[in-house]
């Protein structure tokens, strides 16, 4: 069959990202496995966050909207007892001095405070734009400007475990939450500080990382049968939208 005779690839690939990378080029690497220019993504994972990235591959871009919508799950890994300007690895941690680590009575006290409809002030390192610059690059600068809160939606933080100075979290929340967020008022809440050591989205929406293709080590073929049509992302999308939230 002729190449121009083939059908022009088009739909979403449930990539897992493995940490160390950049979402946008590790995206694009399925440009040379679709033959395609038209890829994008659906969610940026910070470069020391692993798990489930949806690549977009044609006119997949066009639910890009969609699925941000879509709930997302999380493991987080909590260092308290420190802080930094980005609350993640990406810089030195530094200690803050406190008299006494908290309990896990006041642990989970404050954690369940969270939970609900949440006013969230971005990290002054993220991709939000100001004035049309994003805001990690005017923070790189020294121009960094605290945006206006915003109201996210927390559906579920579950304690998986809590031995100071870590705590690790399961946390399933709607577009535009920061984990890093998080880890930072949950850190001033306790009064002890906290940063997210490890980062890994486990869901989004019905895309789990169990079924998430590794592009370092799957095959071309692999890549290519992972590719869900467009029509089936569309009806896996409205059900979840159309069950009711944890």
């Amino acid at each position: 069959m002729n190449t121009r005779d083939q059908p022009t690839p088009a739909g979403i690939v449930n990539l897992y990202k493995p940490p160390g990378r950049s979402s946008a080029q590790y995206v694009y690497r399925l440009r040379r496995v679709f033959n395609i220019r038209k890829v994008g993504h659906a969610g940026t994972l910070d470069p020391f966050a692993d798990g489930v990235l949806l690549g977009c591959v044609g006119r997949g871009t066009k639910l890009v909207e969609a699925l941000m919508q879509l709930p997302k799950e999380y493991q987080t890994t909590l260092r308290l007892g420190v802080t930094n300007a980005t609350f993640d690895p990406e810089q030195p941690f530094q200690s803050v001095e406190i008299d006494a680590p908290p309990t896990a009575a006041t642990v989970s006290t404050v954690v369940a405070e969270f939970i609900g409809e949440i006013d969230q002030i971005p990290p002054v390192f993220s991709a939000v734009k100001i004035g049309g610059v994003p805001s990690y690059k005017l923070a790189a600068q020294g121009r960094a400007l605290e945006k206006p809160p915003k109201r996210v939606h927390i559906h579920r933080i579950t304690i998986l475990e809590y031995q100071w100075p870590l705590l690790r979290l399961d946390i399933r929340c709607g577009r535009g939450t920061y984990i890093r967020a998080i880890a930072r008022d949950i850190g001033k809440a306790l009064g002890c500080g906290a940063c997210c050591e490890t980062l890994t989205r486990t869901a989004v929406g019905p895309f789990r990382s169990s079924d998430a293709v590794n592009l370092d080590t799957a095959s071309p073929e692999t890549v290519l049968a992972g590719l869900v049509p467009i029509p089936d992302v569309l009806r896996q999308i409205a059900a979840v939208c159309n069950k009711p939230s944890a």
